[in-house]
């Protein structure tokens, strides 16, 4: 109990005093998350619009596909992308492992099955005259599909971040494809492993001190924003 309580007087003062390295991993992971979070929003929106909005063959079998990824442990997917971009895999020429670049590739693909299935939800709740109204309106097929997404705006910030939440947490991805060297590619979750294991607790527990406080602050902005802009537009609608 005396280690504990001394690691955490430890950790709080690396905190104050703005240690470098300490703040270095900090950067790093919100990097590599957020980034990893557009990469996924890139690719992720239209598949989740496509899958929303359009009526297809084979629909209800990729809308389950998806679902049933928001479960994949992280190590097995480490493990997947490791083979494929280490020396012998089929994208080893491109010399990605062990860069930042892996890791955020790595957690782009992790969250894009939650980022699409809470999105899908989103849209589909939605109600599916204003696209007919829009088009009716004279509005492009990607103009109407824009004034779909912006009412189900909440529901696509949701998705953004539940996918952050699950990339900044994750540690499999990034530790075997980023090799958690220090300086480059360590993250929170990666260096809270390594101090662990070196009994160096001070510097473990002030990482995972950051890491929740850093977790439920990005969480509580977003809630702020979004009961923000519930007021101004309360405000602004004509009584």
């Amino acid at each position: 109990m005396v280690d504990i309580l001394g690691g955490i007087a430890k950790a709080l003062q690396l905190i104050v005093t703005g240690d470098p390295m300490l703040y270095g991993i900090v950067y790093r992971s919100i990097l590599f998350s957020g980034a990893a979070i557009v990469l996924a929003a890139l690719w992720g929106t239209p598949i989740a619009m496509l899958l929303s909005l359009k009526n297809f063959r084979g629909k209800t079998i990729i809308k389950g596909f998806f679902n049933s990824l928001i479960g994949i442990p992280t190590v097995v997917l480490g493990l997947v992308l490791f083979l494929i971009f280490s020396n012998g895999g089929p994208l080893g020429f491109l010399g990605l492992l062990y860069t930042p670049a892996a890791i955020i590739l790595g957690e782009a693909i992790l969250v894009t099955p939650v980022l699409i299935s809470i999105m899908v939800n989103a849209i589909e709740a939605v109600d599916p005259d204003i696209f007919t109204l829009a088009k009716t309106l004279g509005a492009s097929e990607s103009q109407a599909l824009l004034a779909v997404l912006k009412e189900a705006l909440n529901g696509v910030l949701l998705s953004n971040l539940a996918s952050f939440n699950r990339a900044i947490a994750e540690l499999g991805v990034a530790l075997l494809v980023g090799g958690n060297i220090a300086g480059l590619t360590d993250v929170l979750t990666t260096a809270i492993s390594r101090y662990t294991a070196r009994g160096e607790l001070d510097f473990a527990i002030a990482l995972g001190i950051i890491l929740m406080v850093l977790v439920f602050l990005i969480n509580m902005a977003v809630i702020l924003a979004r009961k923000a802009k519930w007021v101004i537009t309360i405000w602004r609608t004509p009584q």
